[in-house]
């Protein structure tokens, strides 16, 4: 049995592994300097939880097999130098996925926006025809109680493809380390600025996943995306490249139909880009062995994964929907997606401007005319979260020019938002609310 020690066991992506590991007969422990839920509860559960809140050196003991280091923690943790002085052996989050799964047929959705729906629909059409493999995937899926699986009956491990840094002491984008036989990117578009400063740095990792890919290896691409297409045509790489577009559809009464040779079918998901996504997750099913026919039985009970334009509620013509999307492209085509399936409601749109890249005076004229499809526009950014990441804050003014609209209403302060929130008239209206954030601990059921 395998011991190993997680140093930032309480982060989204890093308490599902441990939880598969534990399932798996390793022996886990972990450490963190916060603990929120659903973390903390799924770890107490499967008594794997910190004892104790905060970095303890006395953790890292000489029969520790590994460490598993989570982007949470700093280079100067004391439970990291302490592995370091032991030489026990350090792993990123992405460096053991690949250990784990380097015997096995590595499939890796990659892109700016749309890899975590593409990798959920591959993930909900093989669970629906009950075909066991593994993965990896950064969101809550119904249907399925831990996000990663590390077993050993599976052929295929199928991964979402995060070009965001691996670790404080491995400054390689996550795809990269990942080596995949079967590759996707959806699309690129910039982002992450406070690691890629400049939009031809962030491409260069897109390249650099391409030239990753296994000789004989395949890549399916979003043909419809001009940057996309580029990257493609300078590769070098020989694999086998397989582009796709969207797909037609229709849109009926709010709801969306995809027209396919087996007659037209009702979907649970809306949008352009979601239906361009699942177009990406039908080729890329082709290749994992699932024909068409099976491929659009299962993706009709898609409801989507958590945070995705997720409906929250509906009642009386009153919609709310929340949706993970900050950054311009998501937020661009979110909006659009809401006001296209329901052309006659009213649309109000709220965006909170959250990571790095949206505080950044530098980046947030990338969001001009992003809101422009909805009736009403709201921006929110929490004062707190400039503090902690050391800027200065952002004139209502500046924000409402780099949105390149005057109408729109910009807070700072979470209960001025909240007020506003709910004297607004939502009669026959749908509120979308767009935030990789909370918008300083608002209730959205409470809307």
């Amino acid at each position: 049995m395998k011991k190993i020690h997680f140093i930032a066991i309480g982060g989204s992506a890093m308490h599902n592994l441990a939880i598969s590991l534990h399932e798996k007969g390793y022996k886990i422990t972990g450490s963190d300097d916060s603990l929120f839920e659903p973390s903390k509860s799924r770890l107490e559960q499967r008594n794997i939880a910190p004892k104790e809140i905060g970095w303890f050196e006395e953790n890292i003991t000489p029969d520790l097999d590994a460490v598993i280091l989570g982007m949470h923690a700093h280079a100067d943790n004391p439970e990291l130098q302490r592995a370091k002085e032991l030489n026990i052996p350090i792993y990123s989050y992405p460096e053991f996925l690949y250990e784990q799964s380097k015997n096995q047929t590595r499939v890796v959705i990659g892109g700016s926006h749309g890899k975590t729906t593409i990798t959920s629909m591959i993930l909900h059409v093989l669970h629906y025809h009950e075909r066991k493999e593994n993965y990896m995937v950064g969101a809550q899926l119904e249907g399925f109680d831990v996000m990663v699986r590390l077993q050993d009956d599976a052929d295929f491990m199928i991964m979402e493809g995060d070009e965001y840094l691996s670790s404080t002491i491995d400054r390689r984008p996550k795809f990269l380390l990942y080596q995949p036989n079967i590759a996707l990117i959806s699309g690129i578009a910039w982002d992450h600025i406070n690691v890629f400063p400049t939009f031809e740095n962030y491409v260069q990792q897109f390249r650099d996943f391409v030239a990753s890919i296994t000789n004989g290896g395949i890549l399916i691409y979003n043909a419809e995306d001009f940057e996309v297409q580029k990257v493609i045509n300078q590769s070098e790489n020989p694999v086998r490249k397989i582009p796709y577009k969207t797909p037609k559809y229709a849109v009926k009464d709010g709801k969306t139909y995809l027209q396919t040779p087996f007659g037209e079918i009702p979907l649970k998901i809306f949008g352009r880009h979601n239906l361009s996504n699942l177009e990406g997750a039908r080729t890329l099913c082709n290749h994992l062995g699932i024909m068409d026919e099976d491929f659009y039985d299962a993706i009709q009970s898609f409801g989507g994964a958590a945070k995705r334009l997720e409906k929250i509620k509906e009642e009386n013509g009153k919609i709310v929907f929340k949706d993970y999307a900050h950054s311009p492209s998501k937020v661009k085509s979110t909006a659009k997606a809401v006001r296209e399936q329901f052309p006659d409601k009213k649309i109000i749109a709220c965006q909170e401007l959250h990571t790095y890249s949206s505080l950044n005076r530098d980046f947030i004229d990338q969001y001009k005319n992003a809101l422009d499809p909805a009736d009403e526009k709201i921006v929110y950014y929490s004062e707190d979260a400039l503090r902690i990441k050391r800027r200065e804050p952002i004139p209502p003014a500046e924000i409402k020019q780099a949105f390149g609209d005057e109408s729109i209403q910009v807070f700072t302060n979470p209960e001025d938002l909240k007020e506003y929130l709910f004297q607004l008239n939502r009669e026959d209206a749908v509120l979308l609310m767009m935030s990789s954030g909370n918008y300083g601990g608002l209730d959205l059921k409470s809307l």
